[in-house]
């Protein structure tokens, strides 16, 4: 079906409907009064509807008119987004980027400033892959994402401070450890320890971290299982606190442990490609250390 109208139409008829007058939008548009009368005339005989009508010395939208405009408006806008795209890839923007997380991190620093990328960036979808322990170092060593945000900075590569994660131990208020006063490493070792696995280890390769000296462990793929089995009352675990701060604690109690009632972890910002890093990675990773540096800042 071949269609009546134009984009350009559309775009004169939205003009005159902001600017308030034609003579209004001519001067914004940078037309001729008579080719924007001419243009919306053209319209009306295409669609055989009465777009303006005379109030006072001023030529306005009618009724059918705004109906149609709301409805072209999206339109309107889809078409520059398909210019700013096709100007961005003609510059080598990318498509796709891949970006890894650590699971340490709080998820809201990276998808707080994403927003802002996709907002400059219509034309750049982006692919985020949760990490722990080696798979965040190799995600890094191995180049296999664009941008990552790692917990220790990697061998030879540089990274730039992105946040700073404090880790609580903590159990269900039913748990035994929560009816202690205080929680030593002695009482710990008697008890079931709930652990993260290595998502990035082969075989019996995998990396651990921290105190692990409890004489049984429940071993699960994410924080999100950790807290649940938690709840139910299987064990002690360490957890983020921003994780603890979004959920509802009234079943846990935060584990007065000696020698260990909170450690912190500091998190990263790196580039893996360094100089090679395309140039939507590149816009994503400075919107993301702004936003970090500002939170820290703040802190």
């Amino acid at each position: 079906m071949k269609l009546k109208s134009t984009l350009e139409q559309w775009l004169t008829l939205l003009e005159i409907d902001k600017a308030g007058s034609i003579q209004a939008a001519a001067l914004s548009l940078n037309k001729s009064h008579t080719t924007l009368i001419y243009a919306i005339r053209k319209l009306e005989a295409q669609l055989g509807v009465s777009l303006l009508k005379i109030e006072g010395k001023r030529s306005v939208l009618t009724d059918h008119a705004k109906t149609l405009l709301r409805r072209a408006v999206p339109m309107i806008e889809q078409a520059r987004d398909l210019e700013l795209i096709g100007a961005q890839l003609s510059q080598g923007m990318e498509s796709e980027i891949h970006v890894s997380i650590d699971h340490l991190c709080c998820r809201e620093w990276l998808y707080r400033p994403l927003r802002r990328f996709f907002e400059q960036n219509p034309g750049t979808s982006v692919q985020v892959r949760e990490t722990s322990l080696s798979s965040t170092q190799r995600a890094v060593r191995e180049r296999q994402v664009d941008l990552a945000i790692v917990n220790l900075p990697v061998e030879n590569h540089l990274a730039e401070a992105f946040g700073l994660v404090t880790m609580i131990p903590v159990a269900a208020r039913h748990h035994s450890l929560a009816q202690k006063c205080g929680v030593t490493n002695e009482d710990l070792l008697v008890e079931t320890q709930i652990v993260l696995r290595d998502l990035g280890a082969e075989g019996s390769a995998s990396e651990n971290v921290g105190w692990l000296k409890a004489q049984r462990r429940l071993t699960v793929d994410s924080f999100d299982q950790a807290w649940q089995a938690v709840q139910a009352g299987l064990g002690f675990c360490r957890i983020p606190d921003h994780m603890l701060q979004a959920r509802d604690m009234a079943g846990m109690v935060r584990l007065p442990l000696a020698g260990g009632s909170r450690y912190q972890v500091p998190v990263h910002l790196v580039a893996p490609k360094g100089n090679q890093t395309g140039m939507a990675a590149r816009r994503l990773y400075d919107i993301l250390l702004a936003d970090a540096q500002e939170r820290l800042r703040n802190r």
